[in-house]
């Protein structure tokens, strides 16, 4: 039985690679009935076993080992994620950005963060060059913010689809990884995929100034194959994220990258550092060692999980 790779699920079909075809076709293959007894759906990035029918399609027969799975966007053997978001238009939102990082750490996926249209921070410099301009403040803010995830430990770079900067650092990462790009609608991921792959041309659609976000461009997740031999997921933009995977708010801390070398030294085990006596982590943000910001949408997502907890 041929072994394949899940590229694409749409309308109740799963576009398989397989792995004998050197001609890199999808092949369209159904279900079987058995997965929905189970209670279990392909997903894309699945690696699965497949047969082949009469009329050219096939069946998913059986679905391998997965190393990881994310619920949104529904992708298994994820090996790194890109997190995608403006510098502006739409405007920056850092809590979302953390809410995705706590997702991801949960996860256990490597994360880089991707900031993009440094273009417009640019052409707002050009356009104000006797006062101090908007731009001014956004590149201040920008390199301030780069400099905040990178020193937790996460790569950061600054990109424009438009003018080409930072592709190249961003596709290195990609190569023979299955990767995801999630961000909110209008950040621009698939402007960047567009950029990344010569000839893709996925839908693209300006950034709503009324509204201050994009509509949604991707229908569907599917991956990309890229030249280096990655393939990448650009999934549907999304701006909630649900803590699914965060059972007891204990766990939450430990998605906080900075804050694990503080929480291991605080008086109390289990310590939520929200105002427990020897808290280290307290310490840490009062002496500026972890972010103000940082530490305030930590309590609004342990605030969110508690009541989570008590609605169900």
């Amino acid at each position: 039985m041929p072994a394949g790779l899940i590229v694409k699920a749409l309308s109740g079909y799963y576009y398989v690679l397989s792995e004998e075809d050197e001609q890199m076709t999808s092949i369209q293959c159904r279900a079987r009935g058995i997965f929905k007894k189970r209670g279990v759906s392909p997903l894309v990035g699945d690696k699965v076993l497949f047969e082949l029918t009469e009329n050219g399609e096939g069946t998913v027969d059986e679905i391998l080992p997965r190393t990881s799975e994310l619920v949104r966007p529904p992708v298994a053997n994820v090996e790194l994620v890109v997190l995608v978001f403006a510098v502006t238009e739409p405007t920056l939102n850092l809590q979302l950005l953390d809410k995705f990082l706590v997702h991801t750490e949960s996860a256990g996926l490597e994360t880089i963060i991707c900031l993009t249209k440094q273009d417009l921070v640019t052409e707002d410099k050009e356009s104000e060059a006797t006062v101090p301009s908007k731009g001014d403040m956004l590149s201040s803010g920008v390199s301030h913010i780069v400099q905040l995830y990178e020193s937790i430990g996460y790569r950061t770079v600054v990109t424009s689809a438009k003018c080409g900067v930072g592709i190249a650092p961003v596709l290195d990462q990609l190569a023979g990884r299955i990767s995801v790009f999630a961000g909110q609608s209008g950040v621009g991921k698939s402007s960047l995929l567009n950029a990344m792959v010569p000839g893709l041309q996925l839908e693209t659609n300006q950034i709503s100034m009324k509204l201050g976000r994009g509509k949604h461009t991707t229908r569907h997740v599917e991956l990309i194959r890229l030249s280096n031999g990655g393939l990448v997921a650009d999934t549907p933009g999304f701006s909630q994220l649900d803590f699914l995977q965060i059972d007891e708010a204990e766990q939450l801390s430990s998605c906080f990258r900075e804050f694990k070398p503080h929480s291991a030294e605080c008086k109390f085990r289990g310590c939520l550092h929200l105002h427990e006596p020897g808290c280290k982590v307290i310490e840490a943000k009062e002496k500026g060692e972890i972010s103000l910001s940082r530490y305030e949408h930590y309590l609004q997502f342990l605030t969110d999980i508690k009541e989570r907890k008590r609605r169900y």
